[in-house]
């Protein structure tokens, strides 16, 4: 390995202890930890969420990607199959991808009407504001990339055989409608950043960067020994607020 990866891997291993140390501070405290992954394809949320549990206690992490609802769902409270995967005191629960499919992938390919559409973007910010109040800290994570880094990595998936079950009908959807995706992003970034859940856009063309600055970012806000961790690189994590002139278009 060249004097880059090393240092990849040195900083990833002193990061990951001090996950698991700032874990043990969770399961101690009861606090209760939702981390929600959103972003476009390709941009890297696998890749984070291995890094992150990889060390993590299997009782106290769950890691929840929930398939195409059922028609009994489709016709439920469009929350209501989320609920019963929220942290209860002591855990850690991650989203690899969200109730935020109603902010982006169902609007864009026509999955969901404009009135489900707005009726989302009003109630997201009313029921994290709800788990704000119970107690769940909750760190929402928006993974940007560029379009000509996208093209590259959804290739890369279709070369190669153990990334087959990465692969999505949805993937050429991607690159066709970039700048309906792009809109859908910007408007729930807009509309459903709010204080007791804000988000966190990082950019992601650089994986090991942006994996390293992710783990930071999380273990600040959840604090405790996490507090310890070096400030995440503004050029590549950054609040949405602050992040229209420099996401991905």
């Amino acid at each position: 390995m060249g004097k880059k990866s090393d240092a990849y891997e040195a900083e990833l291993e002193r990061l990951q202890i001090l996950l698991v140390e700032t874990q043990a501070w969770t399961i101690d405290e009861g606090k209760k930890t939702l981390i929600v992954f959103e972003g476009r394809d390709s941009a890297g949320k696998d890749g984070a969420i291995k890094r992150i549990t990889e060390f993590a206690s299997p009782r106290q992490t769950r890691v929840v990607a929930l398939p195409k609802p059922t028609e009994r769902e489709a016709s439920q409270w469009y929350f209501q199959r989320y609920v019963p995967h929220l942290p209860s005191g002591g855990e850690t629960v991650i989203f690899n991808r969200s109730w935020y499919n109603r902010g982006g992938v169902e609007p864009v390919m026509g999955f969901c009407t404009a009135e489900q559409h707005e009726q989302f973007l009003r109630d997201a910010p009313r029921f994290e504001q709800l788990l704000a109040g119970g107690g769940v800290t909750i760190i929402k994570l928006w993974l940007d990339i560029s379009k000509k880094e996208q093209a590259k990595r959804l290739e890369e998936r279709v070369e190669d055989p153990l990334k087959r079950f990465k692969v999505s009908s949805l993937d050429a959807e991607a690159q066709t409608r970039w700048d309906a995706y792009t809109a859908a992003r910007d408007e729930m970034l807009a509309e459903t950043d709010h204080k007791a859940a804000p988000w966190t856009v990082v950019a992601t063309d650089d994986k090991k960067t942006a994996r390293l600055n992710i783990i930071r970012h999380i273990l600040r806000t959840i604090g405790g020994p996490g507090g310890r961790a070096d400030r995440p690189d503004a050029e590549v994590v950054f609040g949405a607020a602050k992040s229209r002139e420099r996401l991905f278009r």
